[in-house]
């Protein structure tokens, strides 16, 4: 699969976990950065990670800040994507399956390394339900559907 990863400042480290963990699963994975703690923007990033999900780049995006909230507003800017906020294995399954999302969005500051790999795991690994869940999903992006 191929799988963009991007933050902030303060999930860098996080970041190079689950890339880690990613490529050794056998994933392609581009890093959309950033490389330090230095600090930087949420939106930039979480904007930059939209657009390779939105185009086709990248199949799905890892979005990852302090608490998750900002970057996942900056992703689901963009009409294409379909980010969810996760902290558990549960919901990032069900943000797939119902609502076929495309970018897991997490916390550094609230959701653990192995946390995140087990939510990265149930994200991965759930198809989307399609059925009765597609015309909503197609309103996500289309309103007037």
């Amino acid at each position: 699969m191929r799988i963009a990863i991007a933050s902030d400042h303060a999930a860098v480290d996080l970041k190079a976990d689950l890339r880690e963990y990613l490529v050794d699963l056998g994933h392609e994975v581009a890093d959309l950065g950033p490389e330090t703690a230095d600090r930087v923007d949420y939106p930039d990033y979480g904007y930059k990670l939209a657009s390779v999900v939105a185009d086709g780049t990248a199949q799905y995006g890892v979005a990852l800040c302090g608490s998750g909230i900002g970057i996942s507003i900056a992703v689901n800017r963009n009409p294409a994507c379909r980010a969810a906020l996760v902290s558990e294995p549960l919901s990032a399954a069900l943000a797939r399956e119902h609502n076929d999302a495309n970018v897991i969005a997490m916390g550094a500051r609230l959701t653990g390394p192995d946390m995140a790999k087990a939510c990265l795991d149930a994200f991965l690994s759930t198809d989307f339900g399609g059925g009765r869940h597609a015309g909503r999903v197609e309103k996500l992006s289309n309103p007037s559907c």
